[in-house]
């Protein structure tokens, strides 16, 4: 078993061997390595079910920006991750996909002060060759911080990679 706070990359071979909600739960619950960019938000109690993804963050000083706020990028990161695990969490063996755009609205800014702010990224349509999916970011009262839309393309994973 893998630590889970150990960032890493997974061989393709053995994500395409895998259902993507099990690829998904397998990088949740530790088994296979944290992708880099989670380092980023750091991200725990994260659940996945087949197209629904939800994770909690808790931004923090490391990630404001130079007017006094966290960063768009850290929303942004959020969001993308939400989302494009919940497409992951949707697909078959043997498939991959890449985001082709997303869209971010941030509705309400965040501080230190804001404390964990949960993720929740959902499918919209996943098809063989794209998928869409949107992200929503709450606070502890529910209060909407930022959301997001994103278009991924959908494909076969080589064989032999």
């Amino acid at each position: 078993m893998t630590d889970s706070h150990a960032p890493g990359l997974t061989p393709t071979k053995v994500m395409a061997a895998m259902a993507g909600i099990d690829f998904v739960r397998a990088i949740f619950d530790g088994k296979l390595p944290a992708p880099p960019i989670m380092q980023t938000i750091e991200p725990f109690d994260s659940t996945a079910e087949p197209g629904v993804v939800v994770m909690h963050s808790i931004p923090g000083f490391r990630h404001y920006n130079p007017i006094g706020s966290v960063h768009g990028g850290y929303a942004a990161t959020l969001l993308d991750s939400a989302m494009g695990l919940a497409v992951h969490s949707a697909l078959p063996p043997g498939t991959g996909y890449t985001t082709l755009e997303f869209k971010v609205s941030f509705i309400k800014g965040m501080t230190e002060d804001t404390g964990p702010v949960r993720a929740e990224g959902r499918t919209l349509n996943v098809g063989r060759r794209a998928a869409t999916a949107e992200a929503r970011i709450t606070d502890a009262n529910g209060r909407l911080l930022a959301h997001a839309t994103t278009t991924c393309l959908v494909f076969e994973i080589p064989k032999g990679q």
